[in-house]
């Protein structure tokens, strides 16, 4: 389902939320989750807020260090955008999720991945908390978005009843979804259970768009809240459509994603 040009429109014209002014580097936080001190990186507008905030779920790169780039976006549109770090990745402990998979049976990893998955929507969780928490954060206005393991983890984090806004999703699960039949079911289910409204964003050379066909005829089918939008090929190649697209093409989706966000912000 396409947003409306009108509302693109607006968003377009107007100027970055009255001006708003990021910080130049992010404050370095730590935060509980299941015994872990985990890390994250922490951006806000100038200001004292309330804002309204976004929760970033990076992908399986070990190190993700603190998106600037979609930092820079969101701050300057009055939002707090908060890059937590999950077990094992970036500076927090752990076991990096990709060598615990590599280290299982083949036959076996398929399942890994859907537990260790999982496992990891309690640091997603842990990471909101975390946020809401701080005094210059709107607690009743908050997102969650993320790319590729991060699509996942915003999917998986929906089912829960949160008290999240809207959730966006980046290319979930498009580099395995041919090979991984239960991350397929998983996502599905998710999708099933979405507590929030859903934007599902890819470009079209992403590894596969198969999320975003099979999500959305899952989302029809069950009258869920639900947008998607495949958006022209980024970059020239398949990772250029995948995390390329997700981290640095904040002038082809970012009107889209503003439009979709400021509707669901307002919404009681």
């Amino acid at each position: 389902m396409k947003i409306r040009a009108l509302m693109l429109f607006a968003f377009i014209a107007l100027p970055a939320a009255g001006g708003a002014v990021a910080q130049s580097k992010p404050e370095e936080v730590v935060f509980s989750s299941g015994g872990r001190q985990l890390h994250g990186f922490l951006w806000k507008p100038e200001g004292s807020g309330p804002f309204r905030a976004i929760v970033w779920n990076h992908g399986s790169e070990k190190l993700p260090g603190s998106q600037p780039a979609l930092a820079n976006f969101y701050t300057a549109h009055s939002y707090v955008f908060f890059v937590p770090h999950r077990r094992g990745q970036g500076r927090s402990p752990g076991d990096y999720i990709q060598d615990q998979v590599a280290q299982t049976p083949p036959s076996e990893r398929a399942l890994r991945v859907v537990e260790l998955q999982q496992a990891e929507v309690d640091d997603v969780i842990a990471g909101l908390n975390y946020l809401r928490s701080r005094t210059f954060v709107d607690p009743a206005r908050i997102a969650i978005s993320g790319c590729s393991y991060g699509g996942i983890q915003t999917l998986l984090a929906g089912e829960r009843d949160l008290g999240v806004k809207a959730l966006v999703p980046f290319a979930p699960g498009a580099m395995s979804w041919g090979q991984n039949q239960l991350l397929q079911d998983l996502l599905i289910r998710a999708v099933d259970r979405a507590t929030a409204p859903v934007f599902l964003i890819q470009a079209e050379n992403d590894y596969s768009l198969d999320p975003s066909h099979v999500l959305s005829k899952e989302a029809n089918k069950k009258h869920k809240d639900f947008q998607s939008k495949i958006y022209p090929a980024f970059g020239r190649s398949h990772q250029d459509g995948h995390w390329g697209f997700c981290s640095s093409a904040t002038d082809v989706w970012g009107a889209d994603v503003l439009a979709f966000l400021e509707a669901q912000m307002k919404a009681q």
